[in-house]
């Protein structure tokens, strides 16, 4: 019964230990890519600096750069929770073998004594010689063979702990210095976020100096905006219903020729539903599950649809740079990147819509079953409707602003529903 509570505990503590291992390798790789879009952050900020930007882009550019301070300081501080666990861990390590190591030197010292009184070969002989009776002489020689054997033991078993008690002390420290290493990193963060929560506040100042012009210009960005993701609706729903009429007069050409092979009439059971071809869902044949099943599968792992890039501006509900009791609902997430960038398939799928937003501006639709991934603000296509196209495949040149910006927008839906991308995507 021991022995299994002992493995029970043993596979517990291992179960644990690979799980506070794995924790930290994820911090890690989401540290790395953070501080990834905060070199990308001041790469692209050198370039901008010698443009000349208006203030509401330089206000959304920081609010970016103050969501990646507060995403690295939160990653940072949750580091040093587990670090101080695995310190935790290793000082008790240190605890029980240094306990361990006292206990079987002081026993090895006891027998070496001992040894060192009865080390005359004689006495040893004696010891065989004196016994009664032939068995008891043969037990006698083997109770000295694992008497020596069982000192060799001991002596390498307080070898071993000893090296185990080394290596525990040096996980220590390595623990100790990435955690000061992590606390440092942290407190500079912070010192990043309080400057840019400071010129973010100079810049609102000046919007707030001449504020009917910048109302005016954000009110006319709004309504545009407004504008574009009511154009965005209409398109997906407009291409579910072409989508599930093709589905539909597929469906009854196959139904019509297979009841002539069969001679039957009935074409119910094998024909869609004539609402359907006006649904606002997707209708998916065994290959289009496959597509949608892919998608589902691999969200949080997507790529980025520019090589290189972050996210400037995130999804949903956004505080209005103005009007502080009024906020603005961003429909996908919008990515800055280098001029010359190009949009990327994020999943493989079929383009089914290009849409011209302004003169040489378009939006790509591609479908992957029931989900559609958007990408916007495109100048020059590679594509074209009814291309497949696979994962990171180019689909056009984004297009650069009048204020130097090179920016994209991304959008995810399911059917009409808008979808989160930050949540799909590997970031």
């Amino acid at each position: 019964m021991k022995s299994k509570i002992v493995i029970i505990a043993f596979l517990l503590c291992s179960t644990l230990n690979w799980a506070q291992i794995s924790k930290q390798q994820e911090l890690e790789a989401r540290k790395e890519k953070i501080i990834n879009a905060i070199l990308q952050y001041n790469g692209l900020l050198k370039i901008e600096k010698k443009k000349e930007t208006s203030v509401l882009t330089e206000i959304k550019e920081k609010n970016a750069r103050i969501k990646l301070s507060q995403n690295l300081i939160n990653t940072n501080e949750t580091q040093v929770k587990y670090i101080s666990n695995d310190i935790a861990k290793n000082q008790n390590i240190i605890k029980s073998l240094t306990k361990e190591l006292e206990i079987l030197k002081s026993d090895y010292a006891s027998m070496i004594v001992k040894a060192y009184k009865s080390r005359s070969q004689s006495s040893r002989v004696m010891f065989v010689l004196s016994s009664q009776n032939f068995y008891q002489a043969y037990k006698r020689i083997q109770y000295m063979k694992q008497y020596a054997g069982f000192r060799k033991s001991q002596a390498e078993e307080i070898k071993i702990k000893q090296q185990r008690l080394n290596e525990a002390i040096v996980a220590l420290q390595s623990k100790k210095e990435q955690k000061e290493k992590v606390i440092v990193q942290t407190a500079k963060e912070k010192e990043e976020l309080e400057r840019q929560k400071q010129e973010k506040e100079k810049l609102v100042k000046i919007i707030q100096k001449d504020k009917k012009k910048y109302s005016a210009e954000i009110d006319k960005k709004e309504k545009e905006k407004r504008d574009i993701d009511k154009q965005i609706k209409k398109t997906i729903a407009d291409a579910i219903v072409a989508a599930n009429k093709r589905a539909a007069e597929k469906a009854k050409a196959e139904a019509k020729k297979n009841n002539t092979s069969t001679k039957t009439t009935s074409t119910v059971k094998t024909t869609p539903a004539a609402s359907s071809v006006t649904s606002s869902k997707f209708i998916l044949n065994a290959e289009g599950k496959v597509d949608s099943d892919n998608f589902k599968a691999n969200r949080g792992k997507l790529p980025l649809p520019v090589e290189k890039g972050y996210i400037s501006l995130p999804y949903g509900d956004q505080p209005h740079p103005i009007h502080k009791n009024l906020t603005t609902h961003n429909s996908g997430v919008e990515i800055t990147t280098q001029a010359g960038s190009y949009a990327r398939a994020v999943f493989g799928g079929e383009v089914i819509q290009i849409q011209s937003i302004y003169a040489n501006n378009y939006a790509v639709y591609i479908r992957h079953g029931d989900f559609i991934t958007l990408y916007m603000n495109i100048e020059s296509l590679n594509v074209s409707v009814g291309d497949n196209v696979s994962i990171k495949q180019r689909l056009g040149k984004i297009h650069t602003n009048s204020d130097g910006k090179t920016t994209m927008k991304f959008i995810v839906t399911q059917n009409t529903t808008t979808l989160n991308p930050s949540s799909w995507l590997s970031l």
